[in-house]
């Protein structure tokens, strides 16, 4: 289904939790995709040392992988890419819903597409075009067209070189940036889903500090299953 629109779909996971690889694995299965799929890839998340100028050690992690998505796509020369964090769920209509809302994508001239996000109340279903000012939460399911790949990738690596907090954008999470690539370059259409496709799993974070119950590998497991049924139920 995503693979008849986008010649790539990533998916952002750290090496060092096959558990969510896991569940990405099953997440795919659900909508008729594997990671054996020519067009899906498993891309190896960044796990910095330190936050360095970014607000938290996971919000440069994650900036700095969807940076080197961007890379390994100009570098390609992909179309349309989605891209997935390891923590994306596909909501349970996405199989009605998907086909005519990526079909009506298909069929408009656009640079950015939130699958996924938070904070954007629209009042509308279906594919609704958001304005380039306006700031959509979340990344765990964003899709860039092939145009906007390339100044999309050098609109990040521009923000590294800038100090925290710059007025011409400086290092911060990644919604924000790709928020601030989007008001900057309004050629690129922007359109949601709405309601969203995906959500966001509730898992562990391995790069902002793992809660008690986290840490010890019996409560880990029961913390674990008491987050699939919340999410079941």
């Amino acid at each position: 289904m995503l693979h008849t629109l986008f010649s790539r779909i990533y998916v952002i996971n750290l090496e060092s939790r096959p558990d969510r690889r896991r569940e990405m694995a099953g997440e795919l299965a659900r909508i008729g995709l594997s990671f054996d799929h020519p067009a899906a890839s498993l891309f190896s998340a960044v796990r910095p040392e330190d936050a360095g100028p970014f607000p938290s050690l996971g919000a440069r992690g994650c900036f700095m992988s969807h940076l080197g998505v961007l890379a390994d796509a100009e570098a390609r020369g992909e179309g349309a890419i989605a891209i997935l964090e390891d923590d994306a769920a596909f909501a349970p209509d996405f199989a009605a819903r998907a086909p005519a809302l990526l079909d009506a994508l298909a069929r408009r001239d656009w640079g950015v597409f939130y699958g996924g996000h938070r904070g954007l109340e629209t009042g509308a279903a279906g594919l609704v075009e958001v304005p380039p000012a306006r700031g959509v939460g979340a990344t765990h399911f964003i899709c860039l067209n092939g145009p906007a790949i390339g100044p999309a990738r050098r609109y990040l690596e521009a923000m590294l070189a800038r100090p925290r907090g710059s007025p011409e954008g400086g290092p911060m999470h990644v919604d924000g940036a790709y928020g601030w690539f989007r008001r900057d370059n309004p050629a690129f259409a922007t359109f949601a889903a709405a309601p969203p496709l995906a959500v966001q799993r509730s898992s562990r974070s391995d790069v902002e500090g793992a809660r008690w119950f986290d840490r010890a590998p019996v409560l880990r497991e029961a913390a674990a299953l008491a987050r699939r049924v919340l999410r079941r139920g």
